[in-house]
């Protein structure tokens, strides 16, 4: 798309927000989603300024700075104006001194004590004047959903609609759908020596600025998509990203939009898995793309080159099993049938890596695609494993996050190869999530030291960014909001607001305030990015073709100087300076879905209004608990959110058998409310044979108050009489499927059933069908599913299981029926 217009590109951005608020309303046109005809004739780019800002604007309620490059050894005076030219604030800079990153002396502003809002200020300094802003609490409501649009943009095998995508030069037809002179997504082959058969691989989102489609980046970045709105959700934001919010056609379906986007690379990465009954089945393709590289420019829906499938990779089925696992969970809500679907492809998944956990992706695969290549995937294990923790809590995932490497060490940056501060992020985060309490407040200290980390960095610099000066890579933006995701996580656990003030400076950096007075988002700003590496939004190499359209994000400034272009252009520069908005230049240019990912991500934190706060919510893990005749049980409590002071909660019985009792005062603070607080549930010792049941509420002045229930385990029933046989159905190297059938052979019914084990060998039960079974080291407690929790005289009732094993695989030699030995 054309540069905006030298009035700060407002109509584009206005054009944006109608367009957002007729999806919303229902109403949509195509006039409502075209950029005026203003905006698509090329003007002159605007003049760069010493005085730098973020060129979209500010938040009422954040932070307010700019950085003013000057070799001025003295503070300098400046004035805040608004669109009339009004003063309405002044002040003096803050000397800086040098920066190392831009090699640039620098002074500070700071205005954040100005309370108003509106557009057109200015900042002047010394005589000169920054690129005019606006402040809003709507500031960045049209970038959430433009940098979503780019996802619907980069979609493969549907045809791109003029109307949602913002106008005609954007609009084409499907790519990769097998219409001459594509070959096509829908019957793909490997390449020779990988399989012997072709997979229907279309769908899914192109990963940058060619046609290339890679599990291992596509996992990150649907991951990025979903987590926002996970985090959105536990925020009482998620209305902003629900149904009928974004520009993508499955709006008013009834499904929250991101999700709906989410969802088309999602069906992209289960049909990457290796079928049932093939070679290394569960395993996923590493990545499907060209087997040449393509031209630049070449139109999707004109590439004429051959596609492949390439090799499975541990990284690739490790990113299906931890992105399949998130979606289980987030999307049961709205399509059950879909969420058991990622769960199974996320079960098999696990296991298909755990047999092979070291096939890695070479570097040299890098003909026609990049080549993704990882050679450490322990990362990828632990963040699978806490994924599948998160959404089961079965004990052999929590054995694997616990039992990893990475469980106990500092947050690192993450980025596609290396994931586990995403598995850290939500551990920490996902309520019952399925940890120790005393774990998860460990890794949500390690999560916020790390965030302490970020803010230090930006402490010291003239352009505060969450990136040192040696950190300038290929993809440095995607650094820069990677770890301002990370700023706002520890925002979340804490409520302070350093964290949210770091995040917000970091979209500052990228929107303008830095060493090139340039927003790095097309359509943003007076300067901003026009020509990002990419083979359709190619205006600067064919007049025909568009740029690209606004949200599009550029990788950011390489101090490697990794191509032809950048060499050339970019010779001597410091390390914040080395980027060129040239479209040949790939390594500081180019666009990607993992980088868009996180700005999205970013855009929606900033975009949540944060008045005064809903009252925080009182969680409790687990919501039922079984509580043995004279004895405990614990459950956790905590909030939804932190509270704007010190609240009390009361947990107490509020109907129900008065033999079951759980007392407690607790208090949380905005800085612990995330910790949970342990409550004993007690169930007294008495004669009679029922099972009493009783609720209780938590809750007190401040928070939105919950509910859970207990029900006793009697230890006073009549022993019952039964019979267990245990079958082996299946066998294969190491696992096997078995069937369990316990029959009631006593006089009275039995009422909720529990059966008990213990394993000879290091059998470990992976998933079960028709009860809720659970593994504990050897020991196996299998409970009835609900539907068939009673047991008649005579009745008998089965359930099956699937498990791994090594050596032996002896059968069970002992059964309880509660407290009963079974023949």
């Amino acid at each position: 798309m054309p540069p905006v217009t030298p009035a700060r590109g407002v109509p584009r951005r206005a054009a944006a927000l109608l367009a957002g608020l007729a999806l919303a309303a229902g109403g949509l046109s195509a006039t409502a989603l075209t950029a005026p005809a203003s905006a698509t004739a090329p003007v002159a780019a605007a003049a760069d300024t010493p005085v730098r800002v973020n060129q979209l604007g500010y938040l009422p309620d954040g932070p307010k700075r700019a950085t003013v490059a000057s070799a001025a050894t003295a503070p300098l005076g400046w004035q805040l104006r608004d669109a009339a030219g009004a003063v309405v604030a002044s002040g003096t800079t803050a000397v800086r001194g040098a920066d190392q990153a831009s090699g640039q002396s620098t002074h500070l502003v700071d205005f954040g004590a100005y309370t108003g809002s509106g557009s057109g200020y200015t900042l002047g300094v010394d005589g000169r004047t920054s690129h005019p802003f606006d402040i809003s609490p709507s500031l960045y409501d049209s970038l959430r959903a433009d940098s979503m649009s780019f996802f619907y943009q980069q979609r493969s095998g549907i045809a791109i609609d003029a109307v949602l995508a913002g106008g005609s030069a954007y609009a084409r037809p499907a790519g990769h759908l097998g219409v001459a002179p594509n070959k096509g997504d829908g019957d793909v082959p490997c390449q020779a020596g990988v399989c012997d058969y072709r997979v229907d691989a279309r769908g899914g989102w192109y990963d940058a600025g060619d046609h290339g489609k890679y599990v291992v980046n596509g996992g990150i970045s649907v991951w990025e998509m979903v987590n926002s709105f996970e985090r959105a959700r536990r925020s009482g934001g998620d209305a902003a990203l629900g149904d009928a919010t974004l520009r993508v056609p499955e709006r008013g379906n009834g499904t929250p939009d991101v999700l709906d986007e989410a969802r088309w690379e999602l069906e992209f990465l289960l049909r990457m898995q290796v079928p049932a009954g093939k070679p290394m089945a569960g395993m996923a393709f590493h990545k499907m793309h060209d087997a040449r590289w393509t031209a630049l420019p070449t139109r999707p829906e004109l590439d004429a080159e051959q596609r492949e499938l390439h090799k499975p990779s541990t990284a690739a089925t490790l990113n299906l099993a931890a992105s399949a696992a998130q979606c289980a969970r987030v999307y049961e809500p709205y399509d059950a049938a879909f969420a058991a679907r990622c769960l199974d492809a996320a079960r098999r998944a696990w296991t298909a890596a755990k047999a092979n956990p070291d096939v890695l992706a070479p570097a040299s695969d890098n003909t026609g695609g990049g080549a993704y290549e990882d050679a450490d995937v322990s990362d990828e294990f632990y963040w699978a494993a806490a994924e599948l923790l998160a959404t089961t809590g079965e004990s052999q995932y929590r054995d694997a996050v616990t039992s990893s490497p990475h469980h106990a060490r500092p947050v690192d940056g993450f980025w596609w190869g290396g994931t586990a501060t995403l598995g850290r992020v939500t551990l920490a985060t996902v309520p019952g999530a399925g940890l120790p309490a005393d774990d998860t407040a460990r890794l949500r200290g390690l999560l916020t030291s790390a965030a302490d980390g970020h803010l230090s960095t930006m402490a010291g610099q003239g352009y505060p960014v969450p990136l040192p000066a040696a950190g300038y890579a290929w993809g440095s933006n995607s650094a820069v909001t990677n770890n301002a995701m990370v700023m706002a996580v520890a925002y979340e656990l804490t409520g302070q607001q350093r964290y949210r003030a770091g995040a917000l400076e970091s979209l500052d950096y990228l929107l303008g305030r830095n060493a090139l007075d340039l927003s790095y988002v097309t359509g943003y700003g007076e300067r901003h990015s026009e020509n990002q590496h990419h083979r359709f939004w190619a205006h600067q190499n064919d007049a025909s073709l568009p740029h690209p359209p606004a949200g599009s994000f550029a990788g950011g400034p390489n101090a490697a100087l990794e191509d032809p272009v950048a060499r050339e252009k970019l010779a001597g520069c410091a390390p914040a300076a080395c980027y060129v908005d040239d479209i040949g230049s790939y390594s500081t240019n180019e666009v990607a879905i993992n980088w868009n990912a996180s700005l999205a991500w970013l855009a929606a934190f900033a975009a949540e209004r944060r008045g005064a706060p809903a009252a925080p919510a009182v969680q409790v893990a687990p919501a039922a608990v079984t509580v043995p005749e004279g004895g405990s049980v614990q459950v956790g409590v905590r909030l939804s959110a932190a509270p704007a002071r010190d609240v009390t909660v009361t947990v107490a019985r509020s109907s129900g058998d008065q033999d079951l009792s759980a007392a407690a005062t607790l208090v949380f603070t905005p800085a612990d409310w995330a910790t949970a607080q342990q409550v004993a549930v007690s169930a007294a010792q008495d004669a009679d044979t029922l099972p009493g049941t009783a609720t209780f509420a938590a809750g007190g002045p401040g928070v939105r108050s919950a509910t859970f229930t207990a029900t006793e385990a009697d230890d006073d029933t009549a022993m019952a009489a039964c019979t267990v046989t245990y079958r082996i159905d299946n066998a294969w190297g190491n696992g096997f499927t078995a069937t369990v059938s316990v029959r009631n052979t006593g006089t009275s019914a039995v009422s909720g059933w529990t059966l008990g084990w213990s394993f000879a060998g290091d059998q470990r039960i992976g998933n079960a069908w028709n009860a809720s079974v659970s593994q504990s080291g050897s020991t196996v407690t299998a409970r009835d599913a609900g539907w068939n929790a009673t047991l008649e005289p005579g009745g008998s009732v089965s359930f099956g299981f699937q498990a791994t094993y090594s050596g032996t695989n002896a059968p069970p030699a002992r059964f309880t029926l509660g407290a009963s030995v079974c023949s």
